[in-house]
């Protein structure tokens, strides 16, 4: 495997890879779905809803987790999932960005 050297990329162009790797599994935007359409959620809702195996469930919040896309609160036994809006409005501004850079008309291809 080789070496991705991270380092020569910007700190932004690392945060917006990282967190579109992470979006880059239809389980976490289902999760995602999920948690945005019921306003936050517990982590069985979304066994029921997704018919995937608690453990499976569980590392897929801990992929979102770790580029902080969600935060939880611990409720008793279960912890309840959020969208973290800071990080969220990130991702629409960096993706807005991205797609408004204009593109100049080459016919190469």
């Amino acid at each position: 495997m080789g070496i991705s050297k991270t380092e020569i990329f910007t700190e932004e162009q690392n945060r917006l890879a990282n967190l579109f790797k992470v979006l880059g599994h239809p389980a976490r935007i289902a999760i995602l779905q999920h948690i945005i359409k019921e306003e936050g959620c517990i982590c069985n809702d979304l066994v029921d809803e997704l018919g995937l195996a608690q453990a499976t469930i569980s590392q897929h919040l801990k992929e979102l987790k770790q580029v902080d896309i969600i935060q939880g609160t611990i409720e008793g036994k279960s912890i309840c999932y959020c969208i973290n809006q800071n990080v969220w409005k990130e991702i629409q501004e960096h993706c807005q960005l991205f797609f408004e850079e204009p593109l100049r008309k080459i016919s190469c291809c």
